[in-house]
């Protein structure tokens, strides 16, 4: 795939020099709302669900996309993807909250979360939401919190840890002996025998392996001992399975020299091999469940910042900009790589390298390093490509900066989805005793 195929991909491309997103002229969008700012593309959402969807339905009708909401809990981003059927996977209280008032029914949520509190358990209870545990200890707890409450005990399932992880940075990958999530194999058995003796009647089972895979390949030895232990489970308990949940992870191609995940190679590792397990007849017919977040928002976005300072200390150039890590986080916390292009393309300028920084009191504030871009000037507009997925979810007011604002594109209109928060907005909740007044 070349440069521009690969620009085009995500929507963008350059029209008389000028980088357009979704049809959209992204200097003018900066010009009128200021920088930074988070810029949504409605229809980059839907095209990726609704390919997505499309391959799943071509091997197994039966199957449902959770969007893992801690990706993007924008709102505008959960009625598009409600819109289009996306059912939602919750790792926390407030997310839970956030697809609510979304207009997300409980029966399309489902709540893996981990180290849950009784709280989780009690509001996810009232709430009518699933819930996929995480340790046996918390099976015992959620039974007690059915009985006080005197609530129909739903279906339950056990977040599985296969031991394979895979992911695009150690925090990222969440298999493993030594990882906090899930269950191993050899306490399976003993969790679903306890939770048909404490009187729950359907089971589903979970895994995820970890974050942004963009080789399908890396689900392969997971999917295999994940399917093993399944086929034990129901062979030793003699139970069905309502849902079987391979989670999410999938990645998308954040260099240019990368291509996107293969979703046929993702078939064969993953549905092909659920689908024969299915067709031996053991299992009934359970609902095959993925729970991506990045793959289908995380090209959606991207960040315009402006150039406030172009310098060269003799060792090095900087292009300094008002997105910091305060606006993503990414490229300091895992070392990501984030695309970042010129808003005016200016073919003739010489191309120079540029640690591209940004304004936080800190060194690790680098967004993108040894960058080759046309020389910049100070007051030109930047964009940080694939900024939808962890990108304002993770932002935070560190050096008392408020957060931006974020604007959604479709079909050449843009609306303010979010609006950008004051000065007024750093010190809102706070409470000052009265003997320090």
């Amino acid at each position: 795939m070349d440069y521009a195929e690969w620009l085009k991909n995500k929507d963008l491309e350059y029209k008389e020099g000028n980088l357009h997103f979704g049809n959209l002229n992204m200097i003018d969008i900066a010009e009128k709302y200021g920088t930074p700012i988070y810029v949504i593309n409605e229809q980059t959402i839907r095209k990726r669900y609704r390919n997505l969807k499309k391959q799943l339905d071509s091997l197994y009708k039966k199957n449902t996309i959770y969007f893992a909401v801690k990706s993007n809990s924008n709102l505008s981003v959960l009625h598009i993807l409600k819109s289009e059927g996306a059912f939602f996977d919750c790792t926390s209280t407030g997310e839970i909250h956030e697809c609510f008032e979304a207009g997300i029914p409980p029966e399309k949520i489902i709540f893996t979360g981990n180290m849950f509190t009784n709280e989780d358990f009690k509001y996810a209870v009232e709430n009518k939401v699933q819930i996929n545990l995480d340790s046996i200890s918390q099976l015992r707890r959620l039974n007690k919190i059915h009985d006080d409450l005197g609530s129909e005990k739903q279906i339950i399932s056990f977040r599985i840890n296969p031991e394979f992880g895979a992911g695009h940075h150690p925090h990222t990958i969440t298999a493993g002996k030594m990882i906090k999530f899930g269950i191993l194999e050899n306490q399976v058995i003993e969790a679903y025998t306890l939770a048909k003796i404490l009187g729950f009647q359907k089971f589903g089972t979970h895994i995820h392996i970890g974050s942004g895979i963009i080789n399908a390949n890396d689900y392969e030895k997971a999917v295999d001992k994940y399917l093993d232990i399944i086929t034990n489970l129901t062979d030793s308990l003699d139970i069905g399975l309502d849902f079987i949940d391979f989670g999410g992870g999938l990645g998308i191609p954040y260099r240019p020299e990368e291509e996107p995940l293969d979703l046929d190679i993702y078939k064969d590792k993953v549905v092909k091999k659920f689908k024969s397990i299915v067709e031996r007849g053991d299992l009934g017919e359970p609902r095959f469940i993925i729970e991506p977040g990045r793959y289908l928002s995380a090209e959606s976005s991207i960040i315009l910042t402006q150039i406030n300072t172009i310098k060269d200390n003799g060792f090095k150039k900087f292009a300094g900009i008002n997105a910091g890590f305060n606006t993503l986080i990414r490229p300091t916390m895992y070392g990501s790589y984030h695309h970042i292009v010129p808003c005016l393309d200016n073919k003739e300028r010489n191309v120079i390298k540029y640690d591209v920084v940004g304004p936080i009191c800190e060194s690790g504030d680098v967004i993108g390093k040894e960058r080759v871009l046309p020389e910049l000037k100070e007051d030109e507009f930047l964009a940080i490509l694939d900024a939808g997925a962890y990108g304002f979810v993770m932002s935070s007011r560190y050096n008392s900066r408020p957060r931006p604002a974020e604007i959604l594109i479709n079909n050449g209109q843009f609306f303010k989805v979010r609006e950008e928060e004051t000065y007024n907005d750093l010190f809102r909740n706070q409470l000052i005793p009265k003997h320090l007044k």
